[in-house]
């Protein structure tokens, strides 16, 4: 199964569809409820539900998902024409099977959906038979969802422009090797950042503030600095970054603690700070592999907002 451990949790939501054909006749059986096998729509629907909370077990690679909300709902297809917008309609006539739901965690509904879909299809099948063969289970697609990194992704927009720093004074000594550039780099790249800038210093206050400056003269809408969050009496970036922001961003923080403590309890120990300097967000983050990448996991792509909500404001004379 895939690795979903460094994922956010978030909102999701999804639409899907299955449509039965069956024959004008039929169908009418099914509006007045006189078919041989009683209740169609009813048994359909808990059909649905049961076989939703179970997709994980059936389906090898889903992993299990919280269902915080789940509808299935029909609509019947009469000469072609279905009352909702479900696009192309396969069926002369017909019964539209749609289930629309909502999870709130770290891997997408959508497989629930379909399956709720395509057991209540099966059902409605099972129902329909005894009336004739030309039962049919045309077409079993999702419509829609929304949530997670790839929605964030279309929100926050891309080519997002970063400067990085590197703060360490061991690395700009040359006696350890950078390991963290290289990752803050793969993951910027992977979220569509252009890295316009890249530093190295020793972690010096004056030195820290004096290149955070230029790049905020630059309009560089977001900077990184790694490194200089320990505990340590040599770690001075944090320190450092906050005596030149202008306006305290608590929330980035806060989303990059919560991140790296559901994971490790040793992400406590690092000291972390972000804010506005002119129109530039600066972040801190931490200098070793595993708190790097759990912080920017907590942030990344959503920061990238800040952007659009750090652009002068417009006043028409």
């Amino acid at each position: 199964m895939r690795d979903i451990s460094g994922k956010n949790s978030s909102l999701r939501t999804g639409k899907a569809l299955s449509v039965v054909s069956c024959s004008r006749e039929t169908l009418g059986r099914v509006k007045s409820d006189t078919l041989p096998k009683g209740n169609l729509l009813d048994v359909a629907r808990s059909a649905g539900f049961l076989a939703s909370k179970q997709t994980h077990h059936l389906i090898p690679h889903c992993h299990p998902v919280s269902i915080d909300a789940l509808d299935i709902s029909y609509s019947f297809i009469e000469a072609g024409n279905c009352k909702e917008d479900i696009g192309k309609v396969e069926a002369e006539y017909g019964i539209a099977i749609i289930a629309e739901g909502k999870s709130i965690g770290r891997t997408g509904i959508e497989m629930e959906l379909l399956t709720a879909v395509s057991i209540s299809a099966l059902t409605v099948y099972d129902l329909l038979k005894p009336l004739g063969d030309e039962v049919e289970i045309r077409t079993t697609r999702l419509l829609n969802k929304t949530g997670g990194k790839s929605n964030l992704k279309k929100i926050v927009g891309k080519q997002n422009k970063v400067a990085v720093l590197i703060c360490s004074n061991s690395v700009a000594a040359g006696r350890k090797e950078d390991r963290a550039g290289p990752i803050i780099e793969q993951i910027l790249q992977e979220h569509n950042a252009d890295i316009v800038d890249f530093k190295v210093m020793p972690d010096r206050p004056e030195a820290v503030q004096s290149q955070l400056k230029e790049w905020a003269d630059m309009n560089i809408p977001f900077v990184f600095t790694v490194g200089g969050t320990g505990l340590g009496p040599d770690n001075t970036a944090v320190d450092a970054v906050q005596e030149i922001i202008e306006r305290e961003t608590p929330g980035v923080v806060d989303a990059m603690e919560l991140h790296g403590l559901k994971r490790t309890p040793l992400a406590m120990m690092s000291r972390l700070t972000a804010g506005i300097l002119k129109s530039t967000l600066i972040v801190t983050l931490p200098g070793s592999s595993d708190g790097l990448r759990q912080s920017l996991g907590g942030i990344l792509p959503g920061v990238f907002y800040a952007k659009k909500m750090l652009r002068p404001v417009r006043i028409e004379k």
